[in-house]
């Protein structure tokens, strides 16, 4: 689609209001993302939100390439995939 805007074609977005929530969009360009995150441990002191998800995008030379990651109270883990 060189040239044009992207417009998103599937969108979901869940949240509770408590601490779990997900998205997950798809674009028109072949650009993908979900995440579903929950809240661990609420209301004690070692309370920690924990991140799952991946995106997937179109490199340069063509190529699908899909990170996947989870993000805890240990950083951001990410794995490149293509």
């Amino acid at each position: 689609q060189t040239g044009k805007d992207a417009t998103i074609v599937e969108l979901t977005n869940d949240n509770d209001g408590l601490g779990q929530y997900n998205f997950a969009y798809r674009t028109s360009d072949g650009i993908a993302r979900q995440e579903q995150g929950a809240l661990k441990n609420a209301g004690s002191e070692n309370e920690a939100l924990e991140v799952q998800g991946s995106y997937t995008y179109k490199g340069v030379d063509g190529k699908d390439y899909t990170v996947t990651f989870v993000a805890n109270e240990n950083g951001y883990q990410p794995r490149v995939q293509s």
